[in-house]
């Protein structure tokens, strides 16, 4: 019982938790972790991953979802957006998606963590923070992945790039395109160019 109280001890609220970091808290892991689970001590959110619940009146606080993913991923360099972001953009986008994307450096594919439904994308760059001239780009990088009339989103998308100025979504587009993202940004500024020079 000593080993089930130093790691009922070692867990903090809020906090979320691999079983890797626990490791020599116990002398039995696996059965003293269900035992913490099954008396709602600590909440198992995926295999291997754990975290203390905060306490409301309302029930059970979640985690904050940078701390599930760093835990998950086993590192903090990630980016975590949803496709409804390109809302904001104002290109007539209606959808509402609920599945959330994580750019990072380990993972590919689709899962559900603690109940939200993540799509991991492992790709060599992305931004630490979200722009809008990224939001642009991206939207092109996942064209495919939305419900809307394609054709029609990509004139939207040269309109809104010429808006906030080609050059600028140009050097995104190299920095964190696909190739095909970067081919279209490259037509958009060409056409851009020869309007300009047009008498």
């Amino acid at each position: 019982m000593l080993s089930l109280e130093k790691l009922k001890r070692h867990f903090r609220v809020g906090q979320v938790y691999r079983r890797a970091d626990l490791v020599g808290l116990s002398t039995n892991l696996d059965r003293h972790l269900r035992r913490l689970v099954d008396d709602g001590v600590v909440k198992k959110l995926r295999g291997g991953i754990y975290y203390k619940p905060k306490k409301s009146v309302f029930g059970d606080v979640p985690p904050e979802e940078q701390k599930v993913l760093a835990s998950f991923l086993k590192s903090d360099d990630f980016l975590v957006m949803s496709l409804n972001s390109y809302n904001a953009l104002r290109l007539g986008t209606t959808q509402l998606y609920n599945e959330r994307l994580v750019y990072n450096h380990k993972r590919n594919g689709r899962m559900q963590i603690n109940g939200q439904n993540y799509f991991f994308l492992e790709t060599r760059k992305f931004p630490k923070k979200v722009s809008e001239a990224f939001l642009l780009v991206d939207v092109i990088n996942n064209i495919n992945m939305l419900a809307e009339d394609i054709e029609k989103l990509k004139q939207r998308v040269a309109q809104r790039a010429s808006d906030l100025g080609i050059k600028k979504i140009h050097r995104t587009a190299k920095r964190y395109g696909k190739p095909a993202t970067q081919r279209f940004f490259e037509r958009v500024m060409s056409e851009s160019e020869s309007a300009d020079v047009a008498p």
